[in-house]
């Protein structure tokens, strides 16, 4: 199966799982009249290109859940990147009379009206890694303008002596994740300065890496094999499609990522791929478990939202929000952040292929 027809059948999946979630809503204690047993937390979340939703994410959030909240129980749905899908799976919470939702976004501009609507039922929504727009009760992410900054500040480091004489690639985020332009907005105030040029800049819907692939075609064939000497890729998985097209052409030159995903470390040890941008899922994730349980119960969650947000729009202000910083990681620290924080086991990277490169960077 390729990934288009792949994405089609999640896609589809995802239709149907939230027209059955909102049949149920019609036969339940909830209804239209936005009931419920204030049991029941939403969980949504936008895509499964990224690994990190199906693999972290999600089990950390359910198990966080119902380590709180014994009786509670978790209604799950990915829109597969398909904002649609999406508000489908978030109005059928509503109507089943699901009292808090967990909205990590598509589009972070659709969400307004769903939120405002939700809110006047009395439903609390926590904005989980990206900020949606709306009255939102909580937000949950990184520093992602500092993400952007750590991203620009590597490929600098990887580009060396030659960094200031450097023309550069930007290949940059989905346009409607709010996260993206933060991330480019960090990026640019390291770059601007630390390299000679961005030569060729483009953003990539749905992040994908077929998309980013093609991209990056297109900048050779623009640039010429030595019109530019490092890319910065938003995403591990696109930086995959980056390097596809890089190999193809015969170019080597450093490219990062973010997200710390398998395959980018591994392509980290090979020495295709210059670093990655670790973020810690875990207590993102629990912290958002624990938001979701206090709110569901009436209590007050003060102390795990220290900080205040307004939103991209800046519609919405005064957002309580948590906010964790994230690190670079290299073949040299490999070892001492993934593997040491039970991200992945030393065996899950080291498969045979990598095998020689793991003993080389100390990662046993």
């Amino acid at each position: 199966m390729n990934a288009r027809t792949r994405r089609v059948v999640i896609g589809t999946a995802a239709v149907s799982m939230a027209l059955s979630l909102a049949a149920c809503g019609k036969a339940g204690d909830g209804g239209s009249d936005g009931g419920g047993d204030g049991k029941t937390i939403g969980l949504l979340l936008p895509e499964n290109k990224t690994t990190r939703y199906e693999t972290f994410d999600r089990p950390i959030i359910e198990a966080k859940i119902k380590a709180l909240c014994g009786d509670c129980e978790v209604k799950y749905n990915n829109a597969a990147q398909d904002t649609e899908t999406q508000k489908k799976q978030f109005d059928a919470l509503v109507t089943q009379g699901v009292k808090v939702i967990i909205l990590d976004s598509v589009d972070y501009k659709a969400t307004k009206s769903w939120v405002q609507q939700a809110e006047k039922k009395g439903v609390k929504v926590v904005a989980y890694d990206r900020l949606a727009e709306g009255p939102i009760s909580a937000y949950v992410s990184y520093d992602n303008e500092k993400i952007g900054r750590l991203q620009g500040e590597a490929l600098v480091k990887a580009l060396g002596a030659k960094a200031k004489d450097a023309n550069v690639v930007m290949i940059n985020g989905s346009p409607t994740d709010p996260n993206a332009p933060l991330f480019k907005k960090g990026a640019h105030s390291v770059l601007d300065t630390g390299v000679k040029k961005v030569v060729y800049e483009q953003d990539i819907p749905d992040w994908s890496p077929d998309e980013a692939n093609k991209k990056m075609g297109a900048a050779i064939d623009s640039l010429g094999k030595n019109g530019f000497q490092g890319v910065y890729s938003a995403n591990d998985g696109m930086a995959g499609g980056i390097i596809t097209a890089l190999n193809k052409q015969g170019v080597k030159v450093p490219v990062g990522g973010q997200d710390a995903e398998l395959a980018g470390l591994q392509r980290i040890l090979k020495g295709d791929q210059a670093f990655t941008i670790y973020k810690q899922i875990k207590p993102e994730a629990e912290t958002t478990a624990e938001i979701a349980v206090r709110l569901l119960k009436g209590e007050k969650i003060d102390d795990l939202v220290p900080t205040k947000v307004t939103s991209l729009t800046g519609e919405f202000k005064d957002i309580p929000a948590k906010l964790y910083d994230a690190q670079i990681v290299t073949k040299e620290n490999i070892a001492s952040t993934i593997v040491a924080d039970g991200v992945y086991k030393a065996a899950d990277i080291c498969t045979a292929e990598y095998k020689a490169a793991c003993d080389a960077a100390g990662v046993k």
